[in-house]
Formats: structure tokens, C-alpha cells, sequence
């Protein structure tokens, strides 16, 4: 696991930033209608952000006087990516054992 998808993990570790995050998955957003939509305030909003932008599973664009965040489809591709092959090895390690147990 690299950096990056520990970081990633991590990040979604967190309850209010999972919360945002499927939140941007269904549709872009401003902090205002997030902390709208959260029991947290805007300032706490931002925070989360900040780490979800750090690890690239948001990004964020100029929207006139606001900046709407939206999720990052490389950062999630790169996090799929991790998550396919945790499946993968354990699909093959399933196999391997029914083998071993039919032989």
C-alpha cells in the first residue's frame, strides 16, 4: 500500500469526512451547504476539506464568490485501484486454500 492510499484511507477513517465526501459523490457543493447538511460548523467544513483535498479525493473549483468542491475521479481511481487488488489477493488466497483442502 503506498502512501497515498494510506493517506486516503485514513482520511475516510474519519465519520464527518466520509459524511462530506459521499456527500461531493452525489453532487458538487460550497462549504455553506455542507455544514448546512452536517452537525458541524463551516470552519470545521473547511478543515475537513483541507484533508480530503490533500489526499486527492477532492478538488475544488472557483464558482463566482464561492468555491464549489466536487470529488476527484484520479484520487479515486487510485484508491479503486488499491482495493481491486486487496480483492483480488484475497480471492486468489480463497482459491489457494480450497485447493489445498480438496487435495
Amino acid at each position: 500500500m503506498s502512501t497515498y492510499q494510506m493517506d486516503a484511507l485514513g482520511a475516510l477513517g474519519d465519520p464527518t469526512r466520509r459524511a462530506i465526501f459521499e456527500l461531493l459523490a452525489a453532487r458538487p457543493r460550497a462549504v455553506g451547504e455542507l455544514a448546512n447538511e452536517l452537525p458541524v460548523s463551516r470552519p470545521a467544513v473547511s478543515q475537513h476539506l483541507k484533508v480530503l483535498k490533500q489526499v486527492s479525493l477532492v478538488t475544488d473549483s472557483a464558482a463566482g464568490t464561492r468555491r464549489l468542491y466536487r470529488v476527484d475521479p484520479r484520487g479515486v481511481h487510485a484508491l479503486r485501484d488499491y482495493l481491486d487488488q486487496l480483492w483480488d489477493n484475497a480471492l486468489t488466497a480463497y482459491a489457494a486454500a480450497v485447493e489445498r483442502e480438496e487435495e
